[in-house]
C-alpha cells in the first residue's frame, strides 16, 4: 500500500513539474554522454582521482544554481589556495565545468517559469563577449595571481557591506527594473563589460557583478536578481570556455580531467541549488550570500600571503568598489 501511494505521489510531481522532468534528462543526458565518450571504467578512475575536485564543486555547483555567487566563486578560492591549483588552471576549469552546471541550472530556472529579465540579459551578455576576451587574452596573463584572487575577495565583500545597510532601510524591493531606455541599456552594457573582465580574471565574477546592479542600482528584490544572474553567468562562461577550449588552446590535461571528474555532480548540484533557492524567502537567500561572502573573506585573509603588492590591491579594490557600490546604493534609494 505505502508502495503505490509513493509511486503514485512521484507519479503525479512527475506530471506536474516539468522542471524535474527536465532536471532529470539533463542529467541522464550528461552522464550518458560522459560514460560513452570517457568509457565507464575511465570516468570512474578519473573521478576517483581527482575526488577532491568533485567533492568541491558538490558544494559549488549547489551555489552556483542557488545564489549569485558561481560556482567559479567556490571552485577557484579551493583549487588555488587548498588544492595549489596554478591559477591560470583553476580559471579555465571554473569557466569550464560552470557552462555544464550553470546550464543545466538555467534550463531548470526557465522550466520553473521564473521571470526574468530578458532586457538585462540580452545587453549583459553582448557586453561581456568583449569583456571576457579582453580579460582572458590581455589581462589575465600579466596580473599576478594572489592580486586577482584578493582582488575578487574584496569586491564581493565591498558588495555585502552595502547590501546590509540596504536591507536596513528598504523592505519593498521591485520585482521587475521599473523602467528600460537608453540609460539602462548602455549600463547594462557596460555591466556586461566589467562583469566579463572580472569572469576572465577569476572563472567568475558576473553573476555577483550583475547580481549587485540589479539590487543596489535598480533596486530589484535579491530572490528575483538571483536566476536572472545564473542565466547571466552560463551564457559568459559558455563564451569563456569555447575561447580557452577552440582559440587560446588552455583546455589541457590536468584542467580536463579536473572537469571531467566534476561533470557529473554540477549537472545535478546547480539545478538542485536552483529549485532550493526558488523555495527560499527573500531573508534567507541575503542571509546564505552574506554568509558565503564572509567565508570567502575568512578564508583569504589566511590562506593568501599577505604581501605589499596583495595590500597595495586589496587597499585599491576596497575604495574602488565601495566607491562604486555606494553610489549604486544611493542612487537606487532615491
Amino acid at each position: 500500500m505505502n508502495g503505490r501511494i509513493l509511486f503514485a505521489l512521484f507519479t503525479k510531481i512527475w506530471v506536474s513539474q516539468s522542471f524535474i522532468r527536465v532536471s532529470i534528462i539533463v542529467a541522464l543526458t550528461v552522464w550518458t554522454t560522459w560514460l560513452i565518450i570517457v568509457g565507464p571504467s575511465s570516468a570512474l578512475s578519473n573521478m576517483i582521482r581527482y575526488w577532491q575536485v568533485a567533492v568541491t564543486m558538490v558544494f559549488g555547483s549547489m551555489i552556483a544554481g542557488g545564489t549569485s555567487m558561481g560556482g567559479g566563486a567556490v571552485a577557484f578560492p579551493v583549487l588555488t589556495k587548498v588544492l595549489q591549483v596554478p591559477a591560470h588552471e583553476a580559471r579555465v576549469f571554473s569557466l569550464a565545468i560552470q557552462t555544464v552546471g550553470m546550464g543545466a541550472a538555467s534550463l531548470t530556472i526557465v522550466a520553473m517559469g521564473t521571470p526574468l529579465e530578458w532586457r538585462f540579459i540580452r545587453w549583459v551578455s553582448l557586453g561581456g563577449v568583449p569583456g571576457i576576451i579582453i580579460s582572458s587574452v590581455f589581462l589575465a596573463p600579466i596580473i599576478p595571481a594572489n592580486a586577482i584572487k584578493i582582488g575578487f575577495t574584496i569586491m564581493i565583500s565591498s558588495f555585502a557591506i552595502i547590501l546590509f545597510f540596504l536591507n536596513r532601510h528598504i523592505n519593498q524591493p521591485n520585482l521587475v527594473i521599473q523602467s528600460w531606455g537608453k540609460w539602462e541599456r548602455n549600463v547594462s552594457f557596460l555591466v556586461g563589460i566589467i562583469g566579463g573582465m572580472i569572469s576572465g580574471l577569476v572563472g567568475s565574477g558576473m553573476d555577483i557583478f550583475a547580481f549587485s546592479v540589479m539590487v543596489l542600482l535598480f533596486g530589484v528584490c535579491e530572490k528575483v536578481s538571483t536566476p536572472n544572474s545564473v542565466i547571466l553567468m552560463s551564457i559568459n562562461t559558455a563564451v569563456g570556455f569555447f575561447l580557452h577550449k577552440f582559440m587560446l588552446g588552455n583546455f589541457i590535461e590536468p584542467v580536463s580531467n579536473y572537469w571531467l571528474a566534476a561533470v557529473p555532480v554540477v549537472v545535478v548540484g546547480a539545478p538542485l541549488g536552483a529549485i532550493l533557492c526558488n523555495l527560499l524567502n527573500r531573508t534567507t537567500v541575503i542571509r546564505v550570500l552574506i554568509s558565503l561572502i564572509f567565508v570567502e573573506l575568512v578564508s583569504s585573509l589566511l590562506l593568501i600571503p599577505l604581501t605589499l603588492p596583495v595590500i597595495y590591491m586589496a587597499i585599491f579594490a576596497l575604495i574602488l568598489f565601495l566607491s562604486l557600490f555606494f553610489w549604486m546604493y544611493k542612487i537606487g534609494i532615491q
